[in-house]
């Protein structure tokens, strides 16, 4: 009698799995579209600036032109820095779109949580997302090894709203503990939102050391999820 051979990885394991759960649906024209706008737009804009710089000084020099903007823009630092940044908040959505494909984060029909908005922080970037029906937060919080690469990040911390849970907002960190946001992790903040706080009348020196302590309180980012010990 043979033993059933064992599985390797949890990939492998689940990879049975991967036919019922379903395969990531192909968007229709109009998501794709969106999903890579920023793309269609600039190769559009590039293209008609080309054209139209050609027709006014003549093909050498407006490649000439061109090789100087590119020379400035990869050799002078604030604005090479400035490029690489918003190139992240292009790229970023892209390859969390992967990861969650790759994670099986997606509905029964395929289709993968929406991203809402990517903006630039000193950590890396900040995106916001909007799960489908089937998808929650945990699966993020479950998937964090496959996100971080997917995302080629030094880490991801999943946070849920505390209104809505089909919001949730992953923070890809890509800079040194060093350069992240001032203050204590976001494990270590309460998740609750406190209550609105009016300003106070001076002369109480201990009302307005906790009205600024319930303030601090009140703007922290809620909880991030934590991993279930049991999964």
């Amino acid at each position: 009698m043979t033993t059933p051979p064992r599985w390797r990885s949890r990939r492998q394991a689940l990879a049975p799995l991967a036919a019922t759960l379903g395969a990531v649906a192909r968007p229709n024209p109009l998501v794709w579209a969106w999903r890579w706008r920023y793309e269609l737009i600039l190769a559009t804009a590039m293209s008609y600036g080309a054209i139209k710089l050609a027709r006014i000084l003549g093909a050498g020099w407006a490649l000439g032109l061109i090789a100087a903007l590119i020379a400035v823009a990869a050799l002078w630092p604030p604005a090479r820095h400035r490029l690489a940044a918003r190139a992240w908040c292009v790229i970023t959505p892209h390859r969390v779109r992967t990861g969650c494909a790759e994670a099986f984060i997606h509905s029964r029909q395929g289709r993968l949580p929406a991203v809402l908005l990517t903006t630039r922080q000193p950590f890396g970037e900040r995106v916001s997302l909007w799960c489908r029906p089937g998808t929650s937060a945990q699966d993020f919080v479950s998937a964090r090894s496959v996100l971080i690469a997917a995302c080629w990040a030094q880490d991801i911390r999943v946070t849920c709203s505390p209104r809505h849970a089909h919001l949730v907002t992953l923070d890809v960190i890509r800079r040194p503990a060093s350069t992240r946001p001032d203050g204590p992790a976001a494990s270590e903040r309460p998740g609750e939102s406190a209550a609105q706080v009016g300003p106070l009348r001076p002369g109480n020196e201990d009302l307005q050391q906790a009205a600024t302590e319930l303030r601090s309180y009140r703007d922290a980012p809620p909880r991030p999820l934590q991993p279930d010990p049991f999964e």
